[in-house]
């Protein structure tokens, strides 16, 4: 991911969602050549000159302090999960050379406690949102049409922000479609942000950009937000609907891994669809990988000295 275009370009979107009026600004003129405000009007409410905003809209961050970052985010009235992706930008991490993507496992604790969660539905993710392993539940309430052994294999491997977008089951699986493709473009910007040299995450943004229209347009509005818990809901082809409340667990480590379970309330009409699903869902043996380890196998496409693959803005 390029991070100095990236800058510019949630800088210029957020710019452009806000008015001159709606800040108590005086609009001078009736006509703009572009909507929001102008670089003069921002570099005014936060205090900056027109000069060094300027030369942060074109990606030379280099020496922006954590004040100007924070005039700018209230200029700009970021939320928390902007203003730490607008830092991020500003400041990304020294790497020596782009992150070679390499096949990817849950790991032993998180294999653990999926085993343990018998009676509600989980699955393991990865920051690009590879489905690592799934429990049975998990399997039969998102993905019961594919094949329960698929994460084993990460040719195979379904990918959760892929499948919203492209596979038919999940527009009828979320009856809030379309909310809930906001919210998965959200969180795949702030894994961008975070991992701005993970060639696998660019490779699974820039094929999406190309085959899903829906998609490229949410990205091109550059929204970031953090959901780590609340509620969600199914229209599920066997049950019928369901509310149902998440919770996502990080697993420790540098590898980003994380469980999502599923729960209903007590005594709920969700609850007892989710029995009745579990009695439905055929059984399967959870299939056996590897442990996860950093380092531990490459694939063909992060061999060393392949270029960096670059995120579409």
């Amino acid at each position: 991911m390029d991070t100095k275009s990236e800058l510019g370009d949630f800088l210029k979107n957020r710019r452009a969602r806000l008015s001159p009026e709606e800040l108590g600004l005086k609009a001078y003129g009736t006509r703009r050549r572009v909507s929001g405000l102008r670089r003069e009007e921002l570099a005014m409410l936060a205090g900056v000159s027109v000069t060094h905003y300027t030369r942060l809209e074109q990606g030379r961050a280099a020496g922006a302090s954590d004040s100007v970052l924070d005039a700018l985010a209230r200029a700009l009235r970021l939320t928390e999960d902007e203003t730490v992706h607008l830092k991020r930008l500003a400041r990304p991490p020294a790497s020596a050379r782009p992150a070679s993507p390499r096949p990817e496992h849950a790991t032993r604790s998180a294999r653990r406690l999926l085993d343990a969660m018998t009676e509600v539905p989980a699955l393991v993710l990865d920051r690009r949102n590879d489905i690592l392993a799934w429990n049975r539940l998990g399997h039969a309430l998102l993905a019961g049409h594919l094949d329960p052994a698929a994460p084993g294999g990460p040719a195979a491997r379904p990918n959760l922000t892929r499948m919203l977008f492209l596979d038919e089951h999940f527009r009828e699986l979320y009856p809030d479609w379309s909310e809930e493709a906001t919210l998965a473009v959200a969180s795949l910007r702030l894994a961008a942000g975070r991992h701005p040299d993970d060639r696998s995450l660019a490779e699974l943004v820039g094929g999406l950009v190309i085959r899903s229209e829906e998609f490229a347009a949410r990205w091109a509005r550059h929204p970031v937000r953090t959901c780590t818990s609340g509620v969600k809901h199914f229209h599920h082809p066997v049950v019928g609907p369901m509310e149902l409340h998440f919770e996502n667990l990080l697993i420790p480590g540098d590898l980003g891994q994380r469980i999502i379970a599923y729960s209903a309330e007590p005594g709920s009409p969700s609850e007892s669809a989710l029995r009745l699903l579990s009695l439905s869902a055929p059984g399967f043996e959870p299939v056996r990988e590897p442990d996860a380890s950093p380092g531990r196998g490459r694939s063909e496409a992060g061999a060393a000295g392949a270029p960096p693959t670059r995120l579409p803005s």
